[in-house]
């Protein structure tokens, strides 16, 4: 009963979002504020992966971390915008949208030392095949 439940108000809410999905999903979560009934025919199919990921993040220490508040800037006035753009558009080290990193950039390759040289000549010596000649 759960899961037609669920699906006769998830055919409810596209039909009040006109088809729009994202309109529908809010309305989906807004209902479930409400509905306990809707978030538990949900929410059960996935509840015993939903516990094992909290008791792990809770278990391995990853649930200590406080939330510190954004500090808020003021708004800014007309001209202080344009001025921000610029410095943004100016910057040399501004990302380029598309081409952010999720990690930290990476560092320029260093030169090899004699160490690793020697070591990869020893290994391809090993091999058998005769190094190219440059």
């Amino acid at each position: 009963m759960s899961r037609e439940y669920a699906e006769r108000r998830i055919k409810e809410a596209i039909k009040k979002a006109n088809g729009n999905a994202t309109r529908a999903r809010q309305q989906i979560i807004a209902w479930t504020m409400e509905d306990t009934k809707l978030l538990d025919a949900l929410t059960r199919p996935h509840l015993n992966g939903i516990v094992a990921y909290n008791v792990e993040r809770v278990m391995s220490g990853r649930s200590n971390t406080k939330e510190e508040p954004v500090p808020e800037k003021p708004p800014l006035g007309e001209d202080e915008f344009g001025i921000e753009i610029l410095k943004a558009v100016a910057a040399s080290d501004a990302t380029i949208f598309g081409r952010e990193s999720s990690g930290s950039p990476m560092a320029k390759r260093g030169r090899a030392s004699k160490q690793h040289i020697d070591a990869i000549r020893q290994m391809a010596s090993k091999s058998g095949v005769p190094p190219k000649k440059s």
